[in-house]
């Protein structure tokens, strides 16, 4: 499974990619959110981990483009900051993210389980033959 960090902040990433790649993930990083826009589409992870904010772009702003494009539309984003703006917030779960996380609230141990758990979910409702009704939530 890949996961994808865009994150401007080199101490996050590196830390999270660390503890990712030891629960045996494959990690790839961007460090803004054009990079991580082209990074989605090139190397299509299992699940994307989103700063909100960045020096090009906010969080949602990429979020908005990766569902807009057929090509990233369907890949899971979680959205990841040190900001508690309830409306930010909001608008990125209202836009298709699957959680919120706040950066100082979350240790990369509860991170890593937190991916494994929702990639396990996911990987339940794709799973072929599935016959579960759609448009339940």
């Amino acid at each position: 499974m890949k996961i994808l960090i865009i994150d401007d902040d080199q101490l996050t990433s590196t830390t999270w990619s660390m503890g990712l790649k030891a629960a045996g993930f494959e990690v790839v990083n961007a460090s803004n959110g054009q990079d991580g826009l082209t990074q989605a589409k090139s190397q299509k992870p299992n699940l994307i981990l989103l700063d909100q904010i960045m020096p090009d772009m906010l969080g949602n702003a990429v979020l908005t483009s990766l569902k807009q494009d057929p090509e990233t539309a369907q890949i899971p984003v979680m959205l990841i900051s040190n900001y508690n703006e309830n409306q930010m917030m909001k608008d990125a779960i209202a836009q298709g993210a699957i959680d919120y996380i706040l950066k100082y609230q979350i240790e990369t141990k509860d991170l890593v389980d937190k991916v494994q758990s929702l990639l396990k979910e996911i990987e339940k409702t794709d799973t072929p033959g599935d016959t579960k009704p759609t448009g339940s939530a």
